[in-house]
């Protein structure tokens, strides 16, 4: 582009409606190609696959989108008739190499200005013709000449079509010619007739073939599963080779082999690389499969089959507040996979502006993941681990808080008692009761020993806290976490019985240390003899008639769950915390809190202020991604007494905030009712 004059010297853009334009077709190309390349690569990986089921005595069924049909005719259409047909010409370097011939940017532009805009338009001599860059025009067969000198990867279907040959494969797809290999290495066209479908079905059903290779052309209306009146009743092998970009077509495919009166299910098999790039592909698909499941059942994993998890998708809003956290670590400096510079250098995108500072328009994930998409695999591999990472680390933080939305999840667990039952509201028209059901459920603890733990946090650092003297593996480099719009620096640690986020700037005042490995391991593991082998968690589920008072249940977990207690019947309902039943019952038992206890439990159960008189109201706050009780209201002649009382204040966006503390160890009854007693005595004086 800085060839043909779209780009200035410096790389800024003159015009950039033409720059656009041109992107626009090469990252589609670039998308294509990468999309047909890495099902290539894996073509011979699941070739064996398939010769260990067979042998095995299963039946293979591989479900694709992309045939290669089209790339096939362009490439007949342009060979002559003596030419012979050879792999290198049916490989996915043809997109680019039609890119490059066909959209490749080689004409001079010159700019014209309309309306204040500086637009591009085509240069021409005086014949009116284009006028050509030379210096483009190098580059691009350059570029043509570098992409004919590598090896051909053909498609995966016709991969899989040559290893195994047509008499042992059934294809149900579109095409009406194909590429064969005969006996001497030499290809040859077939023409396939209409019927070619309903014939290679009935083959792969009777037993004659036990491979069936099926596109979008077989996804529909047709069954391939070990039904009890086929002859082929062989277990099923389903590998989904290409989810394709649409959900609903993914789950007719799926359906195909898993359907009623089948004598065994099929097992299913996602089949992925170890280039991470790839991502961008099946993150896609996982997010529609997860948009599916929520409008089908309200139930993530009934889109999904189960074969996704929510960290695969890379287009959630998890997956952006992670992204935009990683942007800035990148920015300044702090990511380990690679510097600023090189970030830039590959991928063309700015993070921050002239100033150093931070683009308030960052861009978007699905930039993201195309430009990473053609990084070396070193690189892309390494940019990805440390976007996982900080994906799971966020999923892990909403999960724990209860704001990450899974739909219905089946409450599972080594053992599951009820052990109360209250009604809580009974609704005056219809008669139907909402309840809240105590539940405990039992879980073993599987602790990690310090080399195992070690080994799978290799990015964390061995630590000792010399105030308290025990040991965690922490993370070497703080990481910028967003967590409701607010930004907070912080560093994850790794304990024997769990893990959990710490401020930085709680780290630099703690008492956290390095330690060598052997007093490591040697703490680590003397406090996990000592841990318990099993856990106890106390949960309360609301079950009932929930809709009418949905807007007054708490909002600090939100979870929905399916549970079936010991001894007892399946129930479905929202999970509450100990505190959030608290609240809830106080709220249709109190409708004015006016106890110390009452109040306190009132603002925990809601994010509503509670009144505590003389202008002071407690409100639950979210702040730096931690609850808060905050008390507001107060002028400055109180503030100095309510510290006394056991409050604290800090400065947070240059105001002053007062806060009631509130957590483990800490009595914060007896807090609230010094403020309320003094509230009352000033009342009093007051009235006298």
């Amino acid at each position: 582009m800085t060839a043909t004059g779209v780009n200035d010297a410096s790389g800024e853009t003159n015009a950039s409606a033409a720059r656009a334009s041109a992107k626009s077709r090469f990252e589609s190309t670039k998308q294509r190609f990468f999309n047909h390349l890495l099902m290539g690569m894996k073509a011979p990986t699941i070739i064996r696959a398939i010769e260990d089921d067979l042998a095995a005595g299963n039946a293979c069924v591989i479900q694709v989108v992309s045939t290669g049909e089209s790339l096939l005719k362009r490439r007949l259409e342009t060979m002559d008739p003596e030419d012979e047909l050879v792999e290198g010409a049916l490989t996915p370097r043809d997109y680019v190499l039609g890119y490059l011939e066909q959209a490749f940017p080689i004409h001079a532009q010159k700019l014209v200005e309309i309306d204040g805009n500086m637009v591009a338009e085509p240069l021409r001599d005086e014949t009116g013709a284009l006028v050509v860059s030379r210096e483009a025009l190098a580059l691009r067969d350059a570029a043509m000449m570098e992409l004919m000198t590598l090896a051909p990867i053909p498609s995966a279907l016709d991969q899989i079509l040559w290893a195994f040959g047509d008499e042992a494969v059934a294809e149900v797809t579109g095409r009406s010619i194909r590429p064969l290999k005969a006996e001497d290495g030499h290809l040859f066209i077939e023409k396939r007739a209409a019927s070619s479908n309903s014939s290679e079905t009935q083959a792969f059903m009777d037993g004659e073939k036990d491979i069936l290779i099926f596109s979008d052309a077989g996804g529909t209306g047709r069954s391939y599963h070990a039904a009890q009146t086929a002859k082929n009743q062989k277990r099923r092998r389903h590998y989904l080779l290409e989810p394709g970009w649409r959900a609903d077509a993914a789950i007719q495919g799926l359906g195909r082999t898993h359907r009623s009166a089948q004598v065994s299910a099929p097992f299913f098999r996602v089949c992925t690389s170890d280039v991470h790039g790839e991502k961008r592909f099946t993150s896609t698909i996982a997010k529609r499969l997860d948009q599916l499941g929520a409008l089908t059942k309200g139930q993530r994993e009934t889109g999904s089959q189960g074969m996704f998890r929510e960290e695969d998708n890379l287009e959630s809003p998890i997956a952006r507040a992670a992204l935009r956290g990683y942007f800035a670590d990148l920015a300044a400096g702090r990511a380990e996979a690679m510097s600023y510079e090189s970030f830039t250098d590959w991928t063309a995108l700015r993070l921050i502006d002239k100033d150093g500072v931070l683009l308030e328009e960052l861009p978007p994930i699905q930039r993201f993941l195309n430009r990473v998409l053609a990084l070396p695999i070193h690189m892309q591999n390494a940019l990805f681990t440390e976007f996982m990472r900080r994906i799971a680390d966020q999923s892990e933080r909403a999960r724990a808080a209860g704001t990450l939305d899974l739909g219905v999840e089946t409450l599972r667990g080594e053992k599951i008692e009820q052990v109360s039952t209250e009604d809580l509201w009974t609704c005056p028209k219809s008669g139907a009761v909402t309840r809240i059901i105590g539940l405990e459920v039992t879980d073993p603890v599987h602790v990690l020993d310090a080399e195992e733990a070690m080994s799978r946090n290799p990015d964390k650092l061995p630590m000792v806290n010399r105030a308290s003297g025990r040991a965690a593996l922490l993370s070497a480099r703080p990481m910028q976490m967003y967590d409701e719009d607010i930004v907070t620096l912080m560093r994850k640690a790794v304990r024997p019985n769990g893990s959990s986020y710490l401020e930085e700037t709680r780290f630099e005042s703690s008492a956290w240390e390095d330690i060598g490995r052997p007093e490591f391991a040697r703490l680590w593991d003397a406090e996990a003899v000592s841990l318990p082998k099993t856990t106890t968690t106390k949960l309360y589920l609301l079950t009932g008639l929930l809709l009418p008072i949905w807007k007054d249940i708490p909002t600090t977990n939100e979870r929905i769950y399916r549970v079936t207690p010991d001894g007892a019947t399946a129930m479905i309902g929202r999970t509450l915390s100990e505190e959030g039943a608290a609240a809830l019952r106080a709220r249709f038992l109190v409708s004015n809190p006016q106890t110390p206890q009452e109040m306190l439990t009132a603002a925990l159960g809601t994010t509503a202020p509670v009144d505590l008189g003389r202008g002071l109201t407690l409100t639950r706050r979210r702040v730096a991604g931690e609850m808060r009780l905050e008390l507001s209201g107060a002028d400055r002649g109180m503030i100095e007494g309510l510290k006394a009382l056991g409050c604290f204040t800090e400065i947070i966006a240059f105001q002053l905030r007062v806060f009631l503390p509130h957590g483990q160890g800490i009595d914060t009854v007896s807090i609230l009712a010094r403020i309320v007693g003094q509230r009352a005595a000033r009342a009093a004086e007051q009235a006298a």
